[in-house]
C-alpha cells in the first residue's frame, strides 16, 4: 500500500509539473501545437520504454476490448482542456479542478460499476471527501479576495486626503 501511495503522490507531482510545462510550451507553439508535441514525446518516450521492459507484448492487442485502444484520444482532450484550462484560470485552479473533477468521476465508475470495474458501494464519507475538497478549493480561490481588494483600493478617507 505505501508503494502505491507513493506512486500516486508522485503522479500527483509530475501532473501538477506537466501542466506548467505545457502551460510554457503552450506560450511559444500555441495551444494544438504542445498538445502534439507532448503527445508525440509522450509516444516516443512510451513507445521504447514499452518495448524495452515489455518486448513483444507491446503489440499484443487480441484480448483487449477495441475501444480500449483509443484511450490514447482521450489524452488528447485531457492536454488541449489543461493548456486552455491553464491560460484562463491559472496552473493551481485548473489543477484543482482537474483533480477534483477526476477524483468524482472515479466515484462515480467505481459506485457505478461501469467500464469493467468491480462495483463499489458508494456512502456520504465519499461524498463529504468530495463536497469538502470543493468547499477547500472555494475558499483556496475566493476567501482571501476581499482583503486583496482592500489593499488595491485605497480606502474614501485616504483618498481624500491624496485629494487635497
Amino acid at each position: 500500500m505505501a508503494l502505491g501511495l507513493l506512486l500516486a503522490a508522485f503522479a500527483g507531482a509530475m501532473v501538477a509539473l506537466q501542466t506548467i510545462f505545457n502551460n510554457r510550451t503552450d506560450v511559444h507553439m500555441g495551444s494544438w501545437a504542445t498538445t502534439t508535441w507532448v503527445l508525440g514525446m509522450g509516444f516516443l518516450a512510451s513507445l521504447v520504454c514499452s518495448l524495452i521492459f515489455e518486448g513483444g507484448r507491446t503489440f499484443n492487442l487480441q484480448h483487449m476490448q477495441p475501444w480500449y485502444w483509443f484511450s490514447g484520444l482521450i489524452g488528447v482532450g485531457v492536454v488541449i482542456c489543461l493548456v486552455l484550462g491553464v491560460k484562463i484560470l491559472g496552473p493551481t485552479f485548473s489543477v484543482s479542478i482537474t483533480l477534483t473533477a477526476q477524483l468524482g468521476f472515479a466515484l462515480l465508475f467505481d459506485s457505478m460499476g461501469w467500464l469493467g470495474l468491480e462495483k463499489v458501494p458508494m456512502n456520504w464519507k465519499q461524498l463529504a471527501g468530495v463536497a469538502v475538497i470543493i468547499g477547500g478549493i472555494y475558499v483556496f480561490k475566493f476567501g482571501g479576495k476581499k482583503k486583496q481588494e482592500e489593499v488595491q483600493q485605497p480606502s474614501s478617507a485616504l483618498k481624500k486626503s491624496l485629494q487635497q
